[in-house]
C-alpha cells in the first residue's frame, strides 16, 4: 500500500513549520497517524558533542540507534554517499495514514504552498501543477483553493478530500 504524501512548501520565513505543526495536530486529532519528513538545506545534528551517540559516530559508526522507553532515533552517517531520495526515506517510515513533507519543493507529490505576503516571494501555484492549495498570511488570488495559514481545520478537511485519506485498519 502506497502511503499518501502531502508537501508543505514555500520560501524562507513563509510559515511552513508552523503550518506543518498545525496540520499534524489537526489531522492526528481526527484519528490519522501522520509522519513527517523535513528537508534541511544545511548540516544538522540530533546529538551533541560529547554525548555517547556523538562519540559513536565520531569513532566511525555507519548508523547509531539511540533507544529509550519513550522514543528512538537512528542517525545514519552519509559520509561519501549521496543524499537519499524522498522515496528512500519514506520507505523507511513505519506504516501511517499520511506523510507530510516540509521542503522538497521540486518533488512530484501534491503540495500546499505557504505564503507570507510581507516577504514578497515568487508564487508557486499556477507555475507548479503539484500545488493543490495555498495557505497565505492574507487575501491572495490563486488558481487553486486559498486558505489562511491559521485555518488548520479547513486545510485538514481539504486534504482529507483531495488525498482521499482513510484511517489505518
Amino acid at each position: 500500500m502506497k502511503i499518501p504524501m502531502l508537501g508543505i512548501v514555500g520560501f524562507k520565513n513563509a510559515g511552513k513549520t508552523t503550518l506543518t505543526e498545525r496540520l499534524v495536530k489537526e489531522l492526528t486529532a481526527r484519528g490519522y497517524r501522520v509522519s513527517t519528513i523535513k528537508h534541511a538545506h544545511h548540516a544538522f545534528d540530533i546529538d551533541h558533542e560529547g554525548r555517547d551517540s556523538w562519540r559513536h559516530r565520531q569513532a566511525g559508526a555507519h548508523e547509531v540507534a539511540v533507544v529509550s522507553g519513550a522514543r528512538f532515533a537512528i542517525v545514519h552517517e552519509l559520509r561519501e554517499e549521496a543524499e537519499p531520495s524522498l522515496a528512500d526515506i519514506a520507505a523507511r517510515l513505519a506504516p501511517c495514514d499520511l506523510i507530510i513533507t516540509e521542503g522538497y519543493k521540486w518533488e512530484s507529490h501534491p503540495k500546499i504552498e505557504v505564503r507570507n505576503l510581507v516577504a514578497g516571494h515568487p508564487e508557486l501555484a499556477g507555475n507548479d501543477p503539484t500545488v493543490i492549495a495555498v495557505a497565505a498570511s492574507g487575501p491572495v488570488e490563486a488558481p487553486v483553493p486559498v486558505f489562511t495559514r491559521e485555518d488548520a481545520s479547513g486545510l485538514a478537511a481539504f486534504v482529507e478530500k483531495a488525498l482521499k485519506l482513510s484511517l489505518l485498519a
